[in-house]
């Protein structure tokens, strides 16, 4: 059997088909649509920068629309999912606790997010703290007073806040839920009370060889370059596994025009792959990305498939950064086409556009400002700062969008 050749942007609307952001959303959303979004991406990371949502609210409102950002929230506290380090720190569907929970039982190999030192320096302090949860229940860092003053800055945090973290990252803590998106700890065995070691931990072996498995199902169509980002494994480990799981049919090889070495694609995709090769595999979706989405994390991968190269400059110091302090990647039918500096004003209900670039090559036309134009009234509605508000727009995009409406 021939290996099918793809072009470039049948690649691209394959990664973005197994992504949920091919076509868009046509049936409101559901609780339970906000599950199966996530296991569809298999994480969904969590960072606490508000000044839009936060990612993991955007990322499921890119694939979604309008939905309630409780229900997140309630599918923590119900159990349906769980909070650990993945990529980074994200939210995984409850069942795939198996395939981390090695890194739990070996934290030390988790490098900054764990302090062998720590824990043994303040071993006493941090069984007290584990006796608490299990007398009086769950707790908050915030439960704990500060000693000395207040805090200078994100990582200056108090001794009660880091035992916390230590016992989470060492799994005998789990998160139970969120309160103003404040972690809730408790004891993993009443997070988890169905798990057993003994009965329940695959080798290390297999559980990488599934983390690889879902990461392919995730991205739909990968190299081997790609797949050990999605989890973090070790890079370059992993190019027998992938053609052993071709030769199991559960990856289809394929060429791409342009790249040496052949490509993947899952089998879950294979309609898609059939729609592909006769030219009717179409990407009609437009929409605003967070810079943790799961499209566009991997900055190599991001600039291999969709010649987009994307940093994120929120961690920049201000005078380095090129684009804006939070800047959102921004999808148009198969191709990320510019990106946008943004800030939702909650308080006076305004959605500020302070810059948008588009990439260069891209040519502004009615639909491209008509699709982008609805994507942010959309995006402005659901963050309830209806008012539009813009600052350096590409003048041939902001007369367009003058002439289809008034802007303030």
């Amino acid at each position: 059997m021939s290996i099918p050749h793809l072009s470039l942007q049948d690649a691209r609307h394959l990664q973005l088909a197994a992504q949920g952001l091919l076509t868009p959303r046509r049936a409101k959303a559901s609780p339970s649509d906000l599950l199966a979004c996530i296991r569809r991406m298999a994480l969904l990371q969590i960072d606490t920068i508000s000044v839009v949502a936060r990612s993991p609210y955007l990322v499921l409102f890119s694939r979604l629309g309008h939905y309630d950002p409780r229900w997140l929230e309630q599918l923590l506290a119900d159990g349906d999912l769980f909070e650990y380090w993945a990529h980074e720190a994200c939210f995984v569907p409850r069942e795939d606790y198996r395939l981390l929970r090695h890194r739990m039982l070996d934290p030390a190999a988790m490098g900054w997010k764990f302090s062998a030192q720590w824990l043994k320096t303040h071993g006493g302090e941090i069984a007290q703290i584990v006796e608490r949860i299990r007398q009086d229940g769950p707790v908050r860092a915030s439960d704990f007073e500060r000693k000395g003053g207040k805090g200078n800055g994100w990582w200056d945090w108090k001794p009660e806040k880091r035992h916390l973290e230590v016992l989470f990252t060492a799994g005998q803590l789990m998160v139970r839920e969120r309160r103003n998106f404040q972690r809730v700890y408790d004891l993993a065995e009443r997070v988890m009370p169905e798990w057993n070691d003994e009965r329940d931990l695959p080798s290390p072996d297999l559980a990488r060889r599934d983390m690889v498995r879902a990461s392919c199902r995730a991205l739909g169509l990968v190299k081997t370059g790609w797949v050990a980002d999605y989890y973090r494994l070790k890079r370059g480990k992993y190019d027998a596994l992938l053609h052993q799981l071709a030769d199991e049919g559960e990856l289809l090889p394929v060429r791409v025009e342009g790249w040496q070495h052949g490509a993947f694609v899952h089998a879950s995709l294979a309609d898609e792959l059939v729609r592909a090769q006769a030219g009717t595999l179409k990407a009609s979706h437009t929409a605003v990305l967070s810079p943790f989405d799961p499209l566009v994390w991997d900055r190599k991968r991001a600039s291999e498939l969709f010649d987009f190269d994307y940093r994120i400059e929120c961690y920049t110091p201000a005078p380095k950064r090129q684009y804006g302090y939070f800047v959102l990647p921004l999808l148009h039918r198969g191709k990320l086409v510019g990106r946008m500096d943004a800030k939702a004003h909650r308080k006076e209900g305004v959605f500020e556009v302070k810059s948008l670039y588009l990439e260069d090559g891209v040519r502004v036309t009615r639909t491209l400002a008509q699709d982008l134009g609805k994507a942010l009234q959309k995006l402005a509605h659901w963050h309830q700062t209806p008012t539009l508000r813009y600052g350096a727009i590409p003048a041939p995009l902001l007369t367009l969008w003058q002439e289809a409406m008034p802007l303030p």
